[in-house]
């Protein structure tokens, strides 16, 4: 097998995969807006880390201790993907969502591929090639018009303050996560994070703390707040990590990290089907430039930078 045959194979097996990924974290969000009353930030948090560890030690004991040789000598490694790449980008999240507003976030966090990109530079010397960086600018520039609903003048009146510097942290830490990805130990990938799973729950043991110091924690009482709780652990923190993780693994940090960009288009698209909202030629020209970012971005990568 060639390795152009090689990689357009693992080119298609990635696609899907990455698509499943941001369509689950797209609806993360919108489960996160419906938690709001019904179960506090941290308290969700630490329950959807629980709940994934708990499938996990179902699903995966035979692959965990299997693998547990090669997993115990990267202990330091592991709490600190765990932490950085979940609770850590979490918490700064949705501190950031008290203190600036939507578009910002969406703007923000629409540059983690350029921070994948030149974190992947600094730390591993990947090369970045001009496709890439042309492709990670039309993708932003979906990212604007679905987050303005198409008023880009809306751009010029933005404000920012802590809530950006907040976002603009967790974008930071999330890109060095992807970056790290490749350093991962050479075992199964559900071992891999099942050992995350227990780290990212250990990690939000502190903030959970502090959340009930301040009397802010509220635990779910209804059915509604545990099917949140639910779909939350096993859609976009148990199948979209798993995910992004098999994506990554594929074909490499700089092309996977483009995907991100898909989040607050499939966002609005949600919108539309669950809340009614209308979808019209801003909502439709957003995914066609993050569709055809990706796409000129996938030009470049294919032939060389991961």
């Amino acid at each position: 097998m060639t390795s152009g045959t090689s990689g357009s194979r693992a080119s298609a097996a990635a696609y899907p995969i990455l698509t499943l990924t941001t369509l689950l974290w797209a609806g993360n969000a919108v489960a996160g807006k419906w938690a709001v009353g019904a179960v506090s930030p941290q308290v969700l948090t630490t329950l959807r880390w629980a709940f994934a560890f708990a499938v996990l030690l179902v699903v995966a004991r035979r692959q965990v201790t299997a693998d547990w040789p090669r997993l115990a000598p990267r202990w330091p490694y592991l709490l600190l993907m765990g932490a950085c790449g979940f609770t850590i980008f979490a918490s700064l999240f949705y501190a950031a969502g008290i203190y600036t507003t939507a578009v910002n976030v969406a703007l923000i966090q629409g540059a983690i591929p350029v921070l994948v990109m030149l974190l992947n530079f600094v730390i591993r010397g990947a090369p970045v090639r001009g496709g890439q960086v042309l492709g990670a600018g039309i993708t932003l520039a979906g990212v604007a018009v679905a987050a303005t609903h198409g008023d880009l003048g809306a751009l010029f009146s933005l404000t920012f303050n802590r809530g950006d510097g907040l976002m603009l942290a967790a974008s930071l830490v999330y890109a060095g996560y992807t970056v790290a990805l490749a350093a991962r130990p050479a075992v199964s990938g559900l071992a891999f994070f099942a050992a995350l799973a227990l780290a990212a729950f250990v990690t939000s043991l502190p903030p959970l703390a502090a959340e009930w110091s301040l009397g802010r924690s509220i635990w779910p009482s209804t059915a509604a707040a545990w099917a949140i709780v639910a779909f939350v652990a096993l859609g976009p923190s148990l199948l979209a990590q798993l995910s992004f993780i098999r994506g990554v693994e594929l074909i490499g940090p700089n092309r996977a990290g483009l995907f991100v960009n898909l989040v607050p288009v499939f966002g609005a698209g949600l919108a539309v089907l669950l809340a009614g909202e209308p979808f019209g030629g801003s909502e439709a020209l957003a995914l066609l430039l993050v569709l055809g970012g990706i796409l000129v971005a996938e030009t470049a990568g294919r032939s060389g930078a991961r």
